[in-house]
Parts: structure tokens; sequence; C-alpha cells
């Protein structure tokens, strides 16, 4: 029987001061031995004023790693929810923050520590710039806030968005301050005074930037890059090549070269003197979200976000040669989707951008599986620890642990394969599609065995009873159906889940399922009669996964509220 738990940890602040330490070991809660992976990232990227180091907005935290050499230098973690935002003081003194939680905060940068809170937001705070001289933060939420940066004292709010604001962004001068907003609208402000000096009407925004000489701004919408002049608020010309949505856009400090990141898995490098396209920068398998110049403009750092969405995603950060557009390094790969122990637990599968196998005893990564083109959401170790099985968007991959060696590519699924399972002595494994199908395979040669149909919806969850006579599934559809794995005939049918099914265990004696589901509770089931047997509550967010102990005496629920609960 397989176990898959996904995994969310906060970890606390860490001087940057400490650098020797491995990162894996950085401020660990208490029983942990290890971190394995660090988030994804939830924002921007930014670079320090000197270029030495790079600041990026992620799910656990804001990482700072030197820009030269991919050294992972900090993590500073304080906020409750993800970093949307993050900017350094023109000195490179000071890093703020924007979250998630509607709050900013404030870090001194030598030494890590958390200077203050800026409260007084009521939503997400999507943007944080600061002045050219410094003095000055603003920040974006459903309205644009000005903050003296040495007292942390509010100076002014700027009203009048009925959307949310995307982004924000000072004029080279300090003079003008831009924003881009969700209402449809760019809005040009006069800094000193809050007084609005023009608002173009042109649709969602979501990024915006100033030319150095500080007379064109730039902002992303929709498919295309629009140019304005900022004197007159004059559109000046539209950019089209991309075939997605265009989500952010940044100029070199030179001048010289506009680039753009799209939903559309590429950056394009523009000039602005010609206003043609130099290169398009591909790679990515996910929508490019931030892209950002360091100061000497001969670098691109370019970010992908992960969402709720199987269509497409990467998740990782990556640094260009802005000249060539040649990939120097990837910083960091996201979100772990599912991971999974080998049976005798010295080694541990995660699922993300790639799949990895590590030492559990020591952290260290024994290698990297290859095979795959596209993100793996799902793995699981064989019976005898000597086969992995990793879902990926309709396709099923098979490892040697051993050896590292791709063995088998399964096709069949026509989407994404969100759950496999190997069946307890490790013939058959079964897999689970958001095509609404499940199938079985021979474990030993990749064989399609058969398909099992009947949901409405995609398959989440695929667990095997211990005796390997009968499957259970989840489903989007609510339900969770139990299958005989002989016959592949579909024995009955459990219906309560208000939300979908997410996750099913067997009992280790069999006699009971559990499931977890997007309804926030966990139900207990008789497993040879279908009967609902209690429904357990105290999540605050989706249960995504549920594991009996091998005792049989205790059940686990991980949740995307952020706890893991134990029941008797």
């Amino acid at each position: 029987m397989k176990t898959t738990v996904t995994l969310l940890m906060l970890f606390a602040l860490f001087p940057l001061s400490t650098f020797a330490q491995d990162y894996t070991q950085w401020s660990l809660p208490e029983g942990a031995k290890a971190r394995l992976g660090k988030g994804h990232i939830t924002g921007n990227i930014a670079y320090s004023p000197d270029g030495k180091r790079l600041a990026m907005a992620s799910s656990i935290g804001i990482w700072i790693y030197d820009a030269h050499t991919g050294k992972e230098l900090a993590l500073l973690t304080g906020h409750t929810e993800d970093v949307s935002g993050v900017s350094f003081s023109p000195d490179g003194a000071t890093l703020a923050s924007g979250s998630l939680d509607y709050t900013v905060r404030l870090w001194d940068t030598n030494t890590g520590e958390y200077l203050r809170t800026l409260n007084g937001h009521t939503g997400n705070v999507n943007s944080v710039s600061f002045s050219p001289d410094g003095s000055i933060l603003a920040s974006a939420s459903g309205d644009v806030r000005l903050w003296d940066v040495n007292t942390g004292e509010q100076l002014r709010t700027l009203n009048g968005h009925t959307g949310s604001v995307s982004g924000v962004s000072f004029s080279p001068d300090g003079a003008t301050l831009a924003n881009g907003s969700w209402e449809g609208k760019v809005h040009l402000w006069d800094a000193n005074t809050g007084e609005q000096l023009r608002m173009m009407q042109t649709g969602i925004v979501y990024s915006v930037s100033f030319s150095p000489d500080g007379s064109t701004l730039a902002g992303a919408r929709g498919r295309r890059v629009h140019l304005w002049n900022v004197n007159t608020g004059e559109q000046l010309r539209t950019l089209t090549g991309h075939t997605e949505v265009v989500y952010s856009v940044s100029f070199s400090p030179d001048g010289s070269t506009l680039t753009s990141g799209s939903w559309d898995y590429t950056l394009r490098l523009w000039d602005t003197e010609t206003w043609e396209p130099k290169r398009t920068l591909t790679g990515y398998m996910g929508s490019v979200n931030t892209v950002s110049f360091s100061p000497d403009g001969s670098t691109l750092a370019s970010g992908s976000f992960k969402y709720l969405d199987h269509r497409g995603s990467d998740t990782t950060v990556r640094l260009w040669n802005a000249n060539t557009g040649e990939q120097l390094r990837t910083l960091i790969t996201g979100i772990v989707d599912s991971v999974s122990f080998s049976p005798d637990g010295s080694t541990l599968a995660s699922a993300s951008g790639d799949v990895r196998l590590w030492d559990t005893n020591t952290g260290e990564q024994l290698r990297t599986l290859k095979g795959h083109t596209r993100d793996v959401s799902s793995v699981s170790f064989s019976p005898d620890g000597s086969t992995l099985a990793g879902g990926s968007r309709a396709k099923v991959h098979l490892w040697d642990v051993n050896t590292g060696e791709h063995r088998h590519t399964l096709n069949g699924h026509t989407d994404l394969v969100s759950s496999v399972s190997f069946s307890p002595d490790g013939s058959t494994l079964a897999t689970g599609s958001w095509d609404y199908t499940l199938r079985l395979w021979d474990a030993n040669t990749g064989a399609h065995l058969r398909t099992l149909k009947g949901h409405t919806g995609g398959i989440s969850g695929v667990s095997f009873s211990p005796d390997g006579a009968t499957l259970a599934s989840g489903s989007l559809d609510n339900t969770v159906r139990l299958w005989d794995t002989n016959t592949g005939a579909h024995l009955r049918t459990l219906k309560g889940h208000t939300g979908w099914v997410s996750s099913v265990s067997f009992s280790p004696d069999g006699s009971t399922l559990a499931t977890g589901s997007w309804d926030y509770t966990l139900r207990l089931w008789d497993a040879n009669t279908g009967a609902h047997l209690r429904t357990l509550k105290g999540h605050t967010g989706w249960v995504r996964s549920v594991s009996f102990s091998r005792d049989d005496s205790t059940l686990a629920s991980g949740s995307w509220d952020g706890t893991v609960l134990l029941w008797e």
C-alpha cells in the first residue's frame, strides 16, 4: 500500500552572516532532520543595487541568493501567508516584502534582522517599491499606500481604485508613481502630493515599468505590451508576438531593451530603438510571471509561479545571459507535489518539476531521475523498493531505483496522472487520471491490463487494500468507488463528501477506508459494506492526504490549513 504526503513547512529567520551551514538544516522545526526543497516562487524577483544578491518571494518566506554563484544565503520568514512582492532600497540596506497576510515587512539586509511591520492594508499586498532616494515605500493592495521608511509611519493613501492594484513603480526621478490594476486602468500620481495626474483606460494591467529616462511607461496587458508617453498619457505603440497573457515587463538599466514574460512559457526581449524583437528565450514548462534585469544589465532573472492548474507549471527561477540568451543556471525548483518513502525508509522520492531521490538519514540528494518531459505530480515505490512509478501529464514512468535508469513509459491516459499505487505484491500498478479513468498495468512489463470507468470527474487518489483484492479511488465528482482488481468490476460507490475526494487510504487490516476531501473533512467507511462509520472534523482547509499508522491505532491527516492532525 502506498502513502503519499504533501508537505508544507514554515521556517524561522536565518541570519545572513551564517553562510557555512547547509540551507537544508536552517531553523528546522522540532524533530525534523532536514528540509528538502525550497517552497515555490509566489511573487517577483529583485536584484540588490550592487547586483550581488537576489531576493525571491516564495511560499515559505524570502530567499536571498548570491547572484553570481547561485548559493543560498538566507531564508527570511515571519509572514503568515505567501510573500507576493519584494524590493531592495536604493542603498541596499533594507528589504521590503509584501504578503497575502495583508502586511508589509522591512528587513535589515546585512543581518537579516526583522525591523518592523507596516499595517493598514485590508487585502493582499501585491507589490512594493522604494522611491529612488529610499525615503518612501509604496505598497499596492486594494489601494496604494505611501510609508516613511525610517519611522514606518503611513504618509498617505492613494484612493480611487475599484479593483485590486497589481503593480506599483516610481519614476526614476521619484516625482511620479505609476500603478496598474485589475479594474482595467493605469494611474499616474504625483508622489509628493498624492494628486492623480492622469489615468489611462486600457484593461487589466499586471505589471508596469518606467524606462530609465522616465519618458515611457510599459504595461503588461492581455497578450500585448503597451507603451505610453508619461507626460501626456498618449499610447505610443503596442508590441505583439506573445500568444498568451503577458504578466511582467522590465526595462534594462541602459534603456536599450525591454523584456516581457508571458503565460506562453517564453520571455521576449525587444529593441527599444526599433521595437522589434531581439530574441525569444524558451525552456520553461510553465508561465513566466516575473522578470528583472541585474543592475549592470548583463543578466536577466525570470520566475514561474505554480497555479492550481494542471495545464502547465514550472516553478523555477532561471538566470540568463541578457546579451546572448544563454541560460546560466536554475536557482529554485518549486513546489513538491508528492513524496513517498521506500519500504525500508532509507530513501525518499519527491515529485516536482522533476523527480529526485534523497537519503533520509543525511538529507543528501542521491539523484535526479530523467525520462519525463513534464511535471511529475505523484510518485510511489514498489513494495520491494526496486521500482519507482511517477505520474505526469498523460504518462506514467517507471524507474530502476538503484541505477536511476528509466525503464518504461506507460501511455494511454489522456490527461494528468494524479495518483499511482502498487499492489501489495508489486505485480500491478494502478493509476488515476484527470481523464476520469483508472488504469491497471503489469508493473514488470508495463503492459496495459484494463481500464476502469465510471467516475464523472478526475481521479485524485487511488489505493489498494492490503490483500490486493480491492482498489479504492477518490474523485473530483465527490465520490469514492471500490473496484474488484481481478475482474475490474465496480463493487460500490461511497457518497457523502460535499467536495472533491483528494485522498484514500485503507487501514492495515483492510477493514476500514479513510478518505480526505475538499469539504475539510475526513470520513471513515466500512471497506466491506461501504457503510459510513463517522465524519472527522477539525481542519480549516481541504484535506490533502490521509494515512493510517502501521498498528492501526492512529490516523494522520494533512491539510492546506498548514496542519497535520492525529486521530484515534
